[in-house]
């Protein structure tokens, strides 16, 4: 197995941390994967552990530690360290906490790693990705969240098992936050090239109707909170999700990716970071697409926005 050139930064050796680090190094989404936390005991536990299975995941290397030197000269730097999402507990709710640590964290990795992309994990990944981008100084292109990557693909899964269809002959999205108000584009959704709405059965009525349409966007909002029930987190989906949006940018893809950015005009809406299709490759984001939306989605793109504003200028940003 060929791994990707570039080196990966992930920060924070939790659940989600340590996910990402492992879908790296299966995937081979970068060629040196390095693990840093402050507890010393937990990174050095994780790092051996997956050490251990590099014979069976190709050319890419594990380490890691405690030192944030270990980020000096990356490529990409995925953040996850925070304090985790409690069940019945929203994204904005832990944003006070998170914030805080991201304040202290952001200057010393960019002082180590100036040249390197950021991606934000930690929740709620839209309101910290506009104090990470202020933190540094960046462009907005090079510090964004991973967005609503793994809710769209929730939504296409859930879509292909309605219909019978593989997940890759469905093409929708999850726009706006990360998180409660978050929605389906509707009106570009296709299933192999056929509007979603046109979908039929096999004995030919639509597969979907606006209240089927309402239940799968329920299922995708409440996803997270039915996982963190069941088990105290979520962490391999998102693991896998940041791991495709490192190999966009260091692969050099241009692929279209839902992450967030920090938006300047994008729908009228300019600095607030919410997720819309965009073209992903070396140095980040390099373009926010513009798609088609009706009058409804549109609406709730800024009320979207509006909740995001809010929430990240009672932080202080």
């Amino acid at each position: 197995m060929a791994a990707q050139a570039g080196k990966l930064v992930v920060v924070g050796a939790g659940a989600v941390g340590s996910s990402v680090a492992y879908a790296a190094l299966i995937r081979g989404s970068a060629r040196e994967v390095v693990l840093y936390d402050i507890d010393q005991a937990k990174v050095e536990a994780e790092v051996l552990d997956l050490a251990h299975g590099t014979q069976f995941t190709g050319a890419s290397s594990i380490t890691g530690g405690t030192d944030l030197a270990l980020a000096a000269d990356a490529d990409i730097v995925v953040i996850t360290a925070g304090a985790k999402q409690r069940p019945g507990q929203t994204r904005l709710e832990l944003a006070g906490t998170n914030a805080r640590i991201l304040e202290a964290l952001m200057p010393r990795l960019v002082e180590r790693a100036p040249d390197a992309v950021y991606v934000l994990v930690t929740n709620p990944c839209d309101v910290l990705t506009v104090i990470a981008q202020r933190i540094s100084g960046l462009p907005a292109a090079r510090v964004f969240a991973s967005g609503t990557v793994l809710d769209t693909s929730r939504l296409r899964w859930l879509l292909g098992e309605r219909v019978g269809v593989s997940r890759s002959s469905v093409h929708a999205y999850i726009v706006g936050e990360h998180g409660d108000t978050e929605f389906p584009l509707w009106t570009c959704a296709t299933i192999g090239g056929v509007p979603l709405r046109d979908w039929t059965a096999d004995d030919g009525s639509r597969a979907f109707t606006p209240e089927s349409l309402e239940a799968l966007a329920h299922n995708v909002r409440t996803a997270a909170y039915r996982v963190i029930e069941g088990k105290g987190a979520t962490n391999y989906a998102i693991g896998l999700s940041a791991a495709r949006i490192v190999e966009a940018v260091l692969g050099r893809e241009d692929a279209v990716l839902p992450v967030s950015s920090v938006l300047s005009g994008q729908h009228g809406i300019h600095s607030v970071a919410l997720s819309l299709p965009s073209v992903v490759g070396v140095g980040g984001v390099r373009r926010v697409l513009e798609v088609p939306m009706d009058d409804g989605e549109l609406a709730r793109l800024g009320r979207s926005a509006e909740a995001l504003r809010a929430s990240a200028q009672s932080l202080g940003y």
